[in-house]
């Protein structure tokens, strides 16, 4: 943070606004055209200075929000890393038990991997029937088409 809290840009359309706003009455009777560029230039920039404020602030309380929710997260981690190893009775667990835990989820995991394997090759097999199903109505179609061409030439030639 510098010597204005990150708010320099709020502080130079700012500025720039101000000049603005105290150059409009000296100018307004040079040109009309200059009249007009003021009435747009003068709400546009304390606009824009609005808008520099409005995020800064969002962004200042965005960051020290997440600061906050990063410290609690790791704090949390601290306090399940040391609870890891009891069991859901309270006991401390014991490597065998973790070991045969973690063999149990292996299983479990190597056993849904293969189910779902066997599904994506089902669908897969789905999928070819599906096609060649398609392909077989829009054979057919066509022998359809081509009977009643045939009809119609040979009623044509009657």
């Amino acid at each position: 943070m510098g010597y204005v809290g990150n708010h320099l840009a709020t502080l130079v359309t700012g500025v720039f606004a101000a000049i603005l706003t105290g150059l409009w009455p000296i100018f307004v009777d040079f040109a009309p055209i200059l009249n007009f560029v003021f009435i747009m230039a003068v709400p546009i920039m304390w606009f824009l200075t609005f808008t520099c404020w409005i995020s800064q602030k969002s962004t200042d309380y965005t960051h020290h929000h997440s600061s906050q929710i990063t410290h609690e997260k790791k704090s949390l981690n601290k306090s399940q890393q040391v609870s890891q190893f009891y069991t859901a009775d309270g006991k401390r667990a014991s490597q065998s038990e973790i070991k045969e835990a973690k063999t149990e989820l292996t299983e479990d995991l190597n056993s849904l991997k293969e189910s779902v394997k066997i599904k994506d090759d089902e669908i897969e097999r789905l999928n070819q029937e599906i096609s060649n199903l398609q392909t077989l109505v829009q054979i057919e179609s066509l022998k359809t088409e081509l009977a009643n061409l045939k009809m119609l030439a040979s009623k044509s030639k009657k």
